[in-house]
Order: C-alpha cells, then sequence, then structure tokens
C-alpha cells in the first residue's frame, strides 16, 4: 500500500518537474495583444511579458495611462487608446494590430478591461448600471475577440479572457455577477 503511495507521488512530482521545464522558444517574435493597460493586472502583465522578451500591443483607455506604461517599458511594448464600448474604436485597434503583425498572426490575445459601477444591493440597481458593466466587462471582450479571431488563428493563439470568481458563484453585485457569468458562458462555447 505504501508502495503505491510513493509511486503516486513520485509520478506527481516527475510530471510537474516536466512540466515546469517546457518552454516556449522564440519569445521575441510573438505579439500579444492585452486590453485594460492602465493600471491593475493589464499594466503589470504588460511589463512582465515586456520583461520576458516578448512584443506587447497594450491597449489603454486613456493618453495618460499609455504614456505612463511607455516610460515604464522597453520599446517592445506600444500601446494603443482603445474604448472597448465603441465599435469603432475596437476596429481601429485591430486594423492597428494587423499592421503590427503583418502575416505572422497574433500570439496571445489577453481580454483584461472591465469595471464594476456603483456596487449597491439588488433594489438600489438600475439598468444604466447594468448596461454600462455589461457593456465593458462581456460585450466589449466578445468583441474585441471576433475582431482579432483571423490574427489568432494565423499563428494558432491564445485567448486568456479574465473572469472572477464572481463568475461561478453569485455575490452582491448583480451587473458584474452577470457580466462575468457571461464571460465564463463565452470562454466555454469558444473553446
Amino acid at each position: 500500500m505504501w508502495l503505491y503511495l510513493v509511486c503516486l507521488i513520485g509520478l506527481y512530482y516527475l510530471f510537474r518537474w516536466h512540466r515546469e521545464r517546457q518552454v516556449v522558444s522564440n519569445l521575441g517574435d510573438k505579439y500579444v495583444f492585452i486590453t485594460g493597460c492602465d493600471s491593475g493586472f493589464g499594466n503589470l502583465l504588460a511589463k512582465q511579458l515586456d520583461f520576458r522578451g516578448m512584443r506587447v500591443l497594450a491597449a489603454c483607455l486613456t493618453e495618460k495611462g499609455a504614456e505612463q506604461l511607455r516610460h515604464g517599458t522597453s520599446d517592445r511594448v506600444e500601446t494603443v487608446i482603445l474604448d472597448v464600448t465603441k465599435t469603432e474604436s475596437i476596429t481601429a485597434a485591430a486594423r492597428w494590430v494587423k499592421e503590427h503583425v503583418g502575416n505572422k498572426g497574433l500570439w496571445g490575445l489577453v481580454n483584461n478591461a472591465g469595471v464594476i459601477y456603483p456596487d449597491v444591493c439588488t433594489e438600489l440597481m438600475d439598468k444604466q448600471d447594468l448596461i454600462k458593466t455589461l457593456d465593458v466587462n462581456l460585450i466589449g471582450l466578445i468583441e474585441v475577440t471576433l475582431n482579432m479571431l483571423p490574427m489568432l488563428k494565423q499563428d494558432r493563439g491564445r485567448i486568456v479572457n479574465v473572469s472572477s470568481i464572481m463568475g461561478r458563484i453569485a455575490f452582491y453585485s448583480v451587473p458584474y455577477c452577470c457580466s462575468k457569468y457571461g464571460v465564463e458562458a463565452f470562454s466555454d462555447c469558444l473553446r
């Protein structure tokens, strides 16, 4: 009995060691497009991928956020202004990405842009809060993904949709939970 347990634990650590040793080659040739890079997770991810040598195409909502990101990174990071609630902005950003990646295609898309508008209890919520949150967190994410899909297919790219535990367990903020449940459903359908 103990021998089986020791063998299973040994196989687990061998498998983990093998997975940790796998690396992606030619990171300098790979392009990743990240939304929501003004601050927070998107900003940090852009800096981390730049540090690892990847070409980062960072989408910021404001010029101030884009300027701060450019100052904190190398020349491998290029920024574009993107409002995921506006179709014209998304199509312009998709054209901009296409110009940068050319025939190589897009290796990664990280849909990180998201908001949480006034966090009120259910009976105080109004329709506008719901619509604004869904527009950024869900509809914008879907529209960005659909515009980037041809470039992702070109390089057999990956898509990372940033969701939340509130996309699986509903708690307090109705608009936010609804949008993140939608992100989970879209991701499952896309997969």
